[in-house]
């Protein structure tokens, strides 16, 4: 495992989790769910499931009252079904929903420690942004902005996520006012890295990222909505723009309309990167036919709609778009 990288946790191992239960002769639908949280967390690296996380598995397992399942009583080979029935609807859930999250163990601190002049140019660098007065001295106390700038790209864990790191600053004084030069500094970060590479192979630390990967499922989801997908040609043609010359293009209608609109509709955001705008172009010039905007009526915009949300699953699903939280 790869520390510091990118692990996409999207539910495919959650598909051969072990779905044996204790001997009991009953169990609670509260006590189904507690061991199924579990083993889930478990194989998502000890990652805690989210509340709303664990409300979307609920919902899809279509329980006419949740509050009376968890307190009903099942008997051994029902609750097994349930159990797996569960499992199965975290798995969906995060199969439309990934998690991204960096597994820390040390490895990448260690990578940096043995390449002697990798290490050198990264605390060069580090000394040289905390040295905001340019002083060629900063204080030891500065560590701790150092540790916080290389994060968990760096394997290097939130302070809040390991407690740890505190205890390991601590040990070298570096809570201190003293005033460190460049080369002090470098042996100092050594020291503190060197200290922190064991503690973390021996207890691993998950950082979920604020990154959505959009794959297509939500579009996916859309398009077997037909209801949902009317209701959004409905909107489309209410929003359409009025161009100045009388004239408006297919394109010009309905890109507009899913640009403005891309998070609700599952789409990547156009404006993010050169390469969310070529995937648009792409989509378009595929699909959309340039026409008199004035002659587009509801059932023409509905079947180009349709199929430029086709297209634009089509290609998500193959090449999904990494994008950070808004």
């Amino acid at each position: 495992m790869s520390d510091g990288a990118l692990q996409i946790l999207d539910g495919t191992h959650l598909r051969n989790l072990d779905l044996s239960l204790p001997d009991d002769p009953t169990l609670t639908g509260a006590h189904i769910l507690d061991i199924a949280h579990s083993r889930v967390s478990a194989s998502l690296f000890a990652l805690p499931l989210s509340d709303a996380l664990k409300a979307s598995a609920l919902t899809r397992l279509h329980l006419p009252d949740a509050d009376a399942f968890l307190s009903a009583e099942y008997d051994h080979d029902k609750a097994a079904e349930v159990l797996r029935d569960y499992i199965a609807a975290i798995a969906d859930e995060l199969k439309d929903n990934p998690i991204v999250a960096s597994i820390l163990d040390g490895s990448t601190i260690s990578l940096l420690l043995e390449d002697e002049d990798d290490f050198a140019m990264l605390a060069e660098n580090l000394f040289t942004d905390l040295d905001v007065k340019d002083k060629g001295k900063i204080s030891k106390s500065e560590i701790r902005n150092a540790l916080v700038q290389m994060g968990a790209e760096m394997g290097v864990p939130p302070f809040s996520e390991f407690p740890l790191l505190n205890d390991i600053l601590k040990k070298h004084g570096a809570d201190g006012e003293e005033e460190l030069g460049q080369a002090q500094f470098a042996q100092l970060l050594q020291s503190v890295l060197q200290d922190l590479e064991p503690e973390l192979s021996k207890k691993n630390v998950v950082v979920v990222q604020n990154i959505q990967i959009i794959n297509g499922s939500k579009l996916r989801q859309l398009l077997a909505n037909e209801p949902e997908l009317n209701s959004i040609v409905e909107r489309a043609l209410q929003e359409k723009p009025e161009p100045a010359d009388g004239l408006g293009s297919t394109e010009t209608i309905i890109r507009g309309f899913l640009e403005k609109n891309a998070k609700e509709l599952g789409l990547p955001l156009s404006e993010a990167d050169s390469a969310v705008a070529l995937l648009y172009d792409t989509v378009f010039a595929d699909v959309v036919k340039e026409k008199d905007g004035e002659g587009l009526d509801k059932e023409e915009l509905a079947k180009l709609m349709k199929d430029v949300l086709e297209k634009f699953a089509e290609q998500l699903e193959f090449n999904p778009v990494y994008q950070d939280f808004p």
